[in-house]
C-alpha cells in the first residue's frame, strides 16, 4: 500500500541510537553503527524518532510499504518484557548507585566505580538524568586496560563515555556537543593514550566544548602504552 513512512539517510546518521530509543514500536535497530528501519510494518508513520535525531538523518517519504501491524508490535513488546535466558539488552540506559569506598590493599578485589550504562559514546543517550550536575569522563577505551587503577582514579564520581576514534566510524564531536549543550555538565576530563590516533578523541571534545557555547573546566590526561601517566 502507498503510505507515509520514515526514511533514514545513513550518511547523516552518526550512530547515536537516539532514534532507536525513541521508536516505541521497535521498527529501528542499530546495525554496524547505523540506524536501520528493520521492520517497515512496525513503523506507524507518526515520526516520534524525527525530533530525537541530532543530525536530521530521518525524514518522511510516501512510498509503497506494508501496512502498520499494530498486533505484531504489541506481541513484540510483550515478548520484550519477558526475562531473557542469556543476558540483557546492552544498550538499556540506567544509572548505577554506589556507596563510597575507601582505598584497599591490592590483594582485595577492586570494586567497580561505574555510575551508568551504556558507556560507549555512540550508544549513550543525549539526555539522561545522570548527566545533571555530572563530572564527565571521556576516555579512549584502551586507557582502562593500560592504567591499572583506572576505576578509582578516573571513573569514580564521574559519568563515563568511552570510544576509539580510529575504529569507530564518524566523528564524536556532534554527539558530545549535544550532550554538553543539553545537560548541566560541571567538568570534562579527557583520558587518552599517547598514540597519535587518540588525538581524534581530544580534538572532538575541544570542538564540542567550543560548539556548546559553554565555559566548562576541562583537562586532558595522557597514559603511556606501558601504563604510566605522562601528561
Amino acid at each position: 500500500m502507498l503510505r507515509k513512512i520514515i526514511k533514514i539517510d545513513e550518511e547523516k546518521c552518526n550512530g547515536c541510537g537516539a532514534c532507536a530509543i525513541a521508536c516505541h514500536e521497535g521498527a529501528i535497530q542499530m546495525i554496524d553503527g547505523k540506524a536501520k528501519l528493520t521492520r517497515e510494518d512496525y513503523c506507524d508513520g507518526l515520526g516520534d524518532c524525527l525530533p530525537a535525531c541530532p543530525t536530521g538523518a530521518i525524514t518522511f517519504e510516501e512510498r509503497e510499504a506494508p501496512a502498520y501491524n499494530e498486533a505484531a508490535v504489541l506481541e513484540a513488546k510483550n515478548k520484550a518484557k519477558s526475562p531473557l535466558p542469556c543476558g540483557c539488552p546492552g544498550t538499556n540506559s540506567k544509572a548505577i548507585k554506589r556507596e563510597n569506598t575507601c582505598a584497599v590493599p591490592t590483594t582485595t578485589p577492586i570494586t567497580s566505580q561505574l555510575m551508568q550504562w551504556p558507556v560507549q559514546i555512540k550508544l549513550v543517550p543525549i539526555n539522561a538524568p545522570y548527566f545533571d550536575g555530572a563530572k564527565l569522563l571521556v576516555a579512549a577505551d584502551c586507557t582502562a586496560f593500560a592504567y591499572g587503577n583506572f576505576h578509582n582514579e578516573f571513573i569514580k564520581d564521574h559519568i563515563t563515555l568511552i570510544g576509539c576514534p580510529k575504529l569507530d566510524e564518524g566523528n564524536y564531536a556532534e554527539k558530545l556537543t549535544e550532550i554538553i549543550k543539553n545537560n548541566d555538565i560541571k567538568s570534562v576530563k579527557v583520558v587518552r593514550m599517547e598514540v597519535p590516533c587518540c588525538g581524534g578523541l581530544e580534538n572532538a571534545v575541544k570542538r564540542a566544548l567550543m560548539a556548546s557555547g559553554k565555559f566548562i573546566p576541562w583537562q586532558v590526561v595522557t597514559v603511556s602504552t606501558d601504563g604510566r601517566i605522562i601528561e
